[in-house]
């Protein structure tokens, strides 16, 4: 389990032999015991291994590394298929933060990764995917009656725009930034669920607002609503 948290990569059965120094039907053996027991689970049914969701669920109480190794292949998936950076973020009391991310692909400008970093709920995406389950009392309780502070132009400024914008969330699927943090990026986000249905973490990506039309915004939102399913169903498989 180790080894495969680690990794940045699924981990082949060939590597995990050769790191533990042991036969191929023995190493075998023992990660498809772990695999039947939810500790480890194969991406796209290969022979590569990630992190499964009994650990998850064990440790998510814990420690936040669980969740970033377990999500890490999806973050990776996510930056190759839009070439945007990626992030994955959790809720820490008024402030979104990025626990992990990727970066873009293939371009020659993209905005650089944030792991680390806190960021403001109501003018993010990945803040309104974390939130975007609440109403506007649950919202008040967290955030107060505002108004907010306005980043830029186009950032929300009350508690009843950012109601309408988790509305809008719970519509579409993924939440959008559109330039209200900083006026030259535009992101995606999209809540991650655990078997209960709420919402633990939010996955999405960062672009410049030069690259992202909203054709472009709506076709990349549907990519990020197709990882976080895909996140959610092995997270919760087995619950």
């Amino acid at each position: 389990m180790e080894a495969v948290a680690k990794s940045k990569h699924p981990m082949p059965l060939s590597d995990l032999r050769e790191m533990l120094g042991i036969n191929r039907s023995s190493v075998f053996r023992l990660a498809n015991t772990m695999r039947r027991r939810g500790f480890l689970t194969n991406p796209s049914g290969s022979n590569d291994y990630i992190i499964g969701p009994t650990a998850w669920r064990l440790f998510r109480n814990y420690d936040w590394s669980m969740l970033i190794s377990f999500c890490r292949h999806h973050l990776q998936v996510l930056s190759k298929e839009t070439g945007e950076t990626s992030h994955l973020g959790v809720r820490e009391g008024k402030q979104s933060l990025f626990i992990a991310h990727q970066g873009g692909h293939g371009q020659v400008i993209y905005v650089s990764g944030r792991t680390g970093e806190f960021m403001p709920l109501y003018c993010t995406a990945h803040g309104k995917a974390l939130l975007s389950d609440m109403g506007i009392d649950e919202l008040r309780a967290i955030l107060g009656n505002g108004p907010f502070h306005k980043h830029t132009g186009t950032t929300v400024g009350s508690i009843e725009e950012l109601a309408a914008a988790c509305a809008r969330v719970r519509a579409t699927g993924y939440a959008l930034d559109d330039g209200e943090y900083h006026p030259e990026i535009r992101c995606i986000a999209v809540p991650i669920r655990d078997k209960t249905g709420e919402v633990v973490a939010a996955i999405g990506i960062s672009a410049p607002v030069a690259r992202m039309s909203n054709e472009r915004c709506e076709m990349i939102g549907k990519k990020v609503i197709r990882i976080s399913r895909e996140i959610d169903a092995v997270l919760n498989a087995g619950a």
